[in-house]
């Protein structure tokens, strides 16, 4: 059993001008619970699988889990009766500020849950706008009080680099969102992506382009800010107070495997986990991890279309675990990228400015420069495709 579980909740009240994610409005009640029954078949299912381990963490995303209310409450029910689960796992769900009610918080609290990750994206009411969300600044900041009123960790997400946003607003947010009590804030940057109401809107001349040197120093502004009130960095876009940084994203980050549950979820397994799972990798012997999604469309899930598959070869593994240990604040171990083949590589970006070996001896890593970790995806780039 892979120790850690993402439930994917695909329902929104609205959809977000910027958001590509998969989710669908809700519209009525027979269209919940036909999913939420759907999620608990195939939580079900990995139940039955009796595969050998415990989960550490679960994290419910969406979408907006909490817009289905005491939904949730079924699926963290529907996990806790299925798998095995350690009784001081990390249990994360998602919400919106318009959604997290003080009851709902306090039945998530009852429920299990240990961790609230909060969408505020901003505390400017016109940012709030631009980005087509459906909460106000004061109701973020009741959802956040409801939060840590019921004792559960506080997560926050905070955007920066949106048309129209000066440094002064950003400034203000990051204030703010110190002040709601949150633990962990994560900061990124407003991307365009096709398709969405946002990137037509700046197609069209009618909002403008996003700047990437006001996003970069809007990025460096939150490390100084966030940083002095005590919260560290310890990966590209994520900050937390020491001792509450997210066990479930960082799994992602290390490599470790994780069950993906609902319409359009997804999943990472060993060759192993997945043939006892049903999870079918196809034909070949050099397979050292399997990748695989959920149909992202929610009929087609729920007359169990078949899951898209990816295999990762041990070469390209390597590669991909260095890729990841380098969003890491504390970096990559020396001894892992030798092992990768990626050494030369390296050490044309530490030419470039972009990474550094730090430590000495068997604790030598390799991790990002400033300039690196501003540039990051350029860099993740060069170490996943490292002949182009």
């Amino acid at each position: 059993m892979p120790a850690h579980l993402y439930v994917h909740v695909p329902f929104c009240r609205l959809k977000c001008s910027y958001c590509d994610f998969f989710s669908v409005p809700v519209e009525d009640a027979e269209g919940v619970e036909a999913v939420l029954a759907g999620i608990e078949e195939e939580i079900l299912e990995w139940g039955r699988a009796r595969l050998s381990g415990i989960l550490d963490t679960v994290y419910v995303g969406g979408g907006t889990p909490t817009i289905i209310g005491p939904g949730v409450i079924r699926i963290l029910e529907s996990v806790r009766t299925s798998l095995p689960a350690r009784t001081d796992g990390e249990v994360t769900v998602e919400a919106n500020p318009d959604s997290a009610t003080a009851r709902l918080v306090e039945a998530l609290a009852a429920a299990g849950v240990t961790r609230v990750s909060l969408g505020v994206q901003s505390f400017d009411d016109e940012i709030i706008g631009l980005l087509g969300r459906l909460h106000t600044v004061e109701e973020a900041h009741v959802a956040a009080r409801a939060v840590c009123d019921a004792g559960l960790d506080l997560a926050i997400d905070l955007m920066c680099g949106v048309p129209g946003q000066s440094l002064r607003s950003w400034h203000c947010t990051l204030e703010e969102g110190i002040e709601t009590g949150a633990k962990h804030v994560s900061v990124y940057p407003l991307a365009l992506e096709d398709g969405t109401p946002l990137a037509v809107a700046v197609g069209a001349g009618l909002v403008s382009s996003p700047d990437s040197d006001a996003a970069a120093d809007m990025m460096l502004l939150a490390e100084d800010v966030l940083g002095a009130a005590g919260f560290e960095r310890y990966e590209v876009a994520n900050y937390a107070v020491p001792g509450h940084e997210s066990r479930h994203n960082t799994a992602y980050w290390t490599g470790e495997s994780y069950i993906g549950v609902g319409p359009a979820a997804h999943g990472m397994l060993d060759p192993e986990t997945a043939g006892a799972s049903g999870v079918r990798t196809g034909v070949g012997t050099d397979v050292a991890r399997v990748r695989y999604s959920n149909a992202s469309d929610i009929e087609e899930w729920l007359q169990g279309a078949g899951r898209d598959v990816e295999t990762l070869s041990k070469a390209e593994v390597a590669r991909e675990d260095v890729m990841l240990g380098l969003r890491l604040a504390r970096g990559v171990g020396a001894r892992i990228v030798a092992a990768a083949g990626l050494e030369e590589q390296l050490r044309q970006l530490e030419a470039e400015g972009l990474v550094e070996l730090a430590g000495g001896g068997v604790k030598q890593r390799w991790r990002t420069t400033t300039r690196g970790w501003l540039l990051g995806n350029e860099v993740f780039r060069r170490v996943w495709l490292p002949d182009q």
